[in-house]
């Protein structure tokens, strides 16, 4: 059985309007992770991330930053018991 990790994400601050899921779906597209990323009414960002552990850390590092004109001030992190086989961005 292959080892692999899956957690949902909540990124807080400037995420919205700054290319933030696109850049995610392409940085998990790179990684081979899998899962899905969504805007939130409260203006945060919500993704489920799934795969390889050192891919999934990987995105998670790259969400602490996210892309250039995003201002990420937290990433709450918590275990997700989703599977996943492509990375899409929803609603």
């Amino acid at each position: 059985m292959l080892l692999v990790k899956t957690l949902r994400l909540v990124i807080h601050g400037r995420v919205q309007g700054v290319f933030f899921r696109d850049s995610m779906r392409r940085e998990a597209q790179n990684l081979a992770v899998a899962g899905w990323v969504r805007n939130r009414s409260d203006g945060a960002v919500e993704a489920a991330v799934h795969g390889e552990p050192a891919a999934v850390d990987a995105l998670v590092r790259w969400a602490r930053r996210g892309p250039q004109r995003a201002q990420v001030e937290r990433v709450e992190i918590e275990p997700d018991d989703g599977s996943y086989t492509s990375f899409e961005v929803i609603g």
